[in-house]
């Protein structure tokens, strides 16, 4: 099968992945990455479009063939965001501004789609190429509800009959990947509770609203409760991130707050999600005569992969190195917006090994000290254009 990486590019893009990983940017303010994505595809002879909101771009690879043109567009999508934590690990390419850090693996999910654009360029110079492609380098992918609505917004979903994703995955070795049909991640939403009364004295609890009881409450009472109303295979789950309340200990305070994040693996219990939380809050706070205001911000529902799509990942990496390099991959807690686009079209989001060979320490994303064995690059590039090549 033609469109394998050659080693010069790879060598290219294993620098063009630590360029990012030394200069992380936050969601939609990733100007530097989009400006060095938009130089590289041009240098390539490619027309990058940069979204509205001057942070990511698309782009799109036409065959010469006119037949081949005619076909429905097939989108390649990689998230370019940061996230906000100090990167802890000791390398040459260790982020180099303070509290930013690739920690989540965008800048290798940036890096292939690049190298695929690359490579499925130069197989349409050639005319090789069997079918439109569409790059989405989206930006805000850690941001609820994320960047994939600006990509719709734009229309970036316009002429495209299916969308793929590679996402780092710490717990799969490099050479390898883990692919699931329907759901793969959960939905997850975020929740702010305001609690507020008199306050008073500690000493005459009965005369105020004793806002920290019942906050205590609502942190443990509520969790609880979702448990026992909803279906436990929906894997609804409610943690709490911040509790803020009270400055004295001997002062009851009038104001108080929890944050945090409601998971859901069923599609169905993720759209109730809100109503009943709503219900439930209310409950609580009226047995200890609190004022409550509650702020829903809806995130991302779970990403279900078209069960076709994940067959064609199955079918591109087998055809790339062999059908035990194909693994099942169990659905996860974490969000992804990715979902947004499933929406729309069929696709996929397949979990791209990055643990190196033989390396038996438990790793996880989100860490400081998040790192990837940089051979997954060429393993992601062989993947996403084989995948392309075989759609039918």
């Amino acid at each position: 099968m033609p469109g394998v990486l050659p080693a010069e590019l790879n060598a290219e893009l294993i620098e063009f992945r630590r360029d990012l990983h030394m200069n992380p940017e936050l969601g939609r303010e990733e100007f530097r990455t989009t400006i060095s994505l938009k130089a590289r595809l041009e240098l390539e002879g490619l027309r990058p479009v940069v979204l509205p909101g001057g942070t990511g771009l698309l782009c799109d690879i036409d065959p010469v063939d006119p037949s081949a043109a005619d076909r429905p567009r097939i989108a390649l999508r990689a998230d370019i965001d940061a996230l906000p934590i100090p990167d802890t690990k000791n390398v040459p390419y260790r982020s180099t501004i303070p509290g930013r850090a690739h920690a989540c693996g965008h800048d290798v999910h940036t890096t292939v789609a690049l190298g695929a654009g690359l490579v499925l360029a130069g197989l349409a110079r050639d005319g090789v190429l069997n079918r439109p492609v569409r790059l989405v380098f989206q930006p805000s992918e850690e941001q609820l509800p994320g960047g994939a609505l600006d990509v719709i917004k734009a229309n970036g979903l316009d002429g495209v009959s299916r969308i793929l994703a590679l996402h780092c995955d710490p717990k799969v070795e490099v050479g390898r990947i883990g692919i699931r049909p329907g759901p793969i991640t959960s939905a997850c939403d975020r929740l702010v509770i305001a609690l507020d009364g008199p306050g008073g004295h500690s000493a005459r609890p009965h005369l105020t609203t004793d806002l920290v009881t019942a906050m205590a409450k609502m942190a443990t009472e509520l969790p609880a409760v979702l448990a026992r109303r909803v279906d436990p295979r929906s894997g609804l789950s409610l943690v709490w991130g911040r509790i803020t309340g009270g400055h004295a200990c001997n002062v009851i305070p009038q104001h108080a707050e929890l944050e945090g994040t409601v998971r859901c693996l069923d599609h169905t219990a993720w759209q109730e999600a809100p109503d009943l939380v709503h219900e439930v809050i209310d409950q609580i706070a009226a047995m200890y005569r609190a004022k409550v205001e509650l702020t829903y911000h809806r995130g991302v529902p779970p990403v279900v992969n078209d069960p076709g799509s994940a067959e064609l990942f199955r079918d591109a990496m087998t055809a790339r190195a062999g059908a035990h390099t194909v693994e099942d991959t169990e659905q996860s807690l974490g969000g992804e917006d990715f979902s947004w686009y499933l929406e729309h079209v069929p696709g996929a989001l397949a979990r791209l090994g990055v643990r190196p060979v033989g390396d038996t320490t438990r790793r996880d994303l989100h860490q400081g000290s998040f790192d990837v064995d940089e051979k997954a690059i060429e393993v992601g590039v062989n993947l996403l254009t084989a995948a392309v090549l075989l759609d039918g």
